[in-house]
């Protein structure tokens, strides 16, 4: 086979554009691995500094030693407020930064309200006979004013509370009603 200068340069011609290509296509993709690699490196910071925290407060038992958070918070809201997390929170979603950092300011600026389950307790203690839970509400916005549960999430509470087994729920044809359960009884 005779291998001609025009064959022979639009050959060479190829290669060189392959390679141009090839090499193109090398660069892209070190550049968005270099990119994932610094969000790995900025995931692993993160997570080192939440089990930092995992391990300092591993030891607390009773959970109203914790620092500065609500007992009715929720769990992501109180990993984000708890000291000493370091500079890496850069990588924590926009919109989360700014939901914790409202919960935070508006639970500084007020004192601590009791639970709502305690509340209900209590008031469930005053009563020897099974009560709705309209009728508890009703009750606990008289008592306390400045609390006002939706009654959705006064059922929600009741319910939590004969799942710990600290009342019994007692159902009367379509009427749930509830009693606290007493020591010993």
């Amino acid at each position: 086979m005779v291998v001609t200068t025009q064959s022979a340069a639009t050959l060479r011609s190829r290669y060189v554009e392959q390679a141009a290509s090839d090499l193109e296509e090398n660069r892209r993709r070190q550049q968005e691995l270099a990119s994932r690699i610094e969000v790995l490196k900025q995931e692993e910071a993160l997570l080192a500094d939440i089990l930092n925290l995992a391990e300092r407060y591993e030891g607390f038992a009773d959970a109203s030693r914790l620092p500065e958070q609500l007992q009715d918070e929720p769990a992501v809201g109180k990993a984000k407020r708890a000291p000493g997390a370091g500079g890496s929170r850069r990588t924590a979603p926009a919109g989360a930064a700014t939901a914790g950092g409202a919960a935070q300011a508006g639970a500084k600026g007020k004192s601590r309200q009791p639970l709502l389950g305690d509340l209900l307790t209590d008031l469930l203690g005053h009563h020897d006979e099974p009560q709705p839970a309209k009728e508890l509400r009703d009750e606990l916005m008289a008592k306390y004013p400045d609390r006002a549960p939706t009654p959705q999430v006064v059922r929600n509470t009741l319910e939590s509370l004969v799942a710990k087994g600290r009342i019994r729920r007692h159902k009367e044809q379509r009427s749930v009603m509830y009693t606290l359960l007493r020591p010993g009884a």
